[in-house]
């Protein structure tokens, strides 16, 4: 399994949004990627600039969203719902987005269960449970 770190995944964001504006090639994670950059225009400008990209911090207590964290889980969550792993989340999230209207709504609200997943079993030192996760985004749809 391929595990980007930090400095892999913003140059990744970068280079999506230099190309998708340059309405150059995309290889097909970007292709996923390009519309999510897209609907964060308030991202743009960290975008814009790699090597200021590469150094910017993001502590929790700083009241920022970071972006490329922000932008990875719309990825994942994609990610996610093009295989249906966890099975289900496919038509979890898409019940969630029709009670919503909106899919990138639904994606900030399966991002707080997902981000919530991971701090769990961050913090237990077990592996992440998909289907409290999977249960989460459900509820949150049925609710």
């Amino acid at each position: 399994m391929y595990q980007p770190s930090q400095l892999d995944v913003r140059r990744f964001f970068c280079a999506t949004y230099r190309q998708g504006l340059a309405g150059a090639p995309l290889d097909p994670m970007q292709q996923i990627a390009w519309p999510w950059v897209q609907r964060h225009p308030e991202y743009h400008p960290e975008l814009t600039d790699e090597a200021s990209a590469l150094a910017l911090d993001y502590p929790v207590d700083g009241g920022r969203t970071n972006p490329f964290l922000h932008l990875a889980m719309h990825l994942s969550i994609s990610e996610q719902c093009g295989i249906d792993q966890p099975s289900g989340i496919r038509q979890a999230l898409q019940l969630l987005a029709a009670k919503l209207g909106s899919e990138h709504e639904a994606h900030h609200v399966a991002m707080e269960a997902l981000g919530r997943m991971v701090w769990e079993s961050q913090r237990s030192g077990r592996p992440p449970d998909g289907e409290a996760y999977l249960e989460a985004v459900r509820r949150a749809a049925t609710a």
